[in-house]
């Protein structure tokens, strides 16, 4: 891409969220064009920072933490990355005691849970024991 459609790039792109695996896909084939490039204009070197923390950002919010994670842990992380709130965890759990308290690893969660949380999020119900 010629360095002119670099800069118009980097003037027309709003800092946002990459929304998709299509998205992070077209934004790292980007990153990795100008990363391969030998001389950069500061346009690029720019655009180069946005892309970098904008694909950082989704890895964060996208990569599953360790396995050895307790299930509050994952369930925590899960909440997170998918924005969803203790109010949609109501029909898995009942109460919202009960949300707080599984969510906090205070109260375990039981295998229909797990499986509930399992379709929630489009997890196996593993996860969460």
């Amino acid at each position: 891409m010629p360095t002119l459609a670099y800069e118009q790039l980097l003037a027309e792109t709003l800092p946002t969220r990459i929304g998709d695996d299509e998205q992070y896909k077209l934004l790292g084939a980007r990153f990795g064009e100008l990363l391969g490039r030998r001389r950069r204009t500061a346009a690029e070197d720019k655009l180069m920072d946005l892309l970098g923390a904008l694909i950082e950002d989704y890895d964060r919010r996208n990569s599953m933490p360790p396995d050895d994670s307790t299930p509050a842990e994952m369930l925590r992380f899960l909440m997170e990355s998918s924005e969803k709130t203790s109010a949609d965890l109501l029909p898995v759990f009942g109460q919202r005691s009960h949300v707080n308290e599984a969510v906090n690893g205070k109260r375990t969660i039981s295998a229909e849970q797990a499986r509930k949380l399992g379709n929630l999020f489009g997890v196996g119900p593993g996860l969460f024991f």
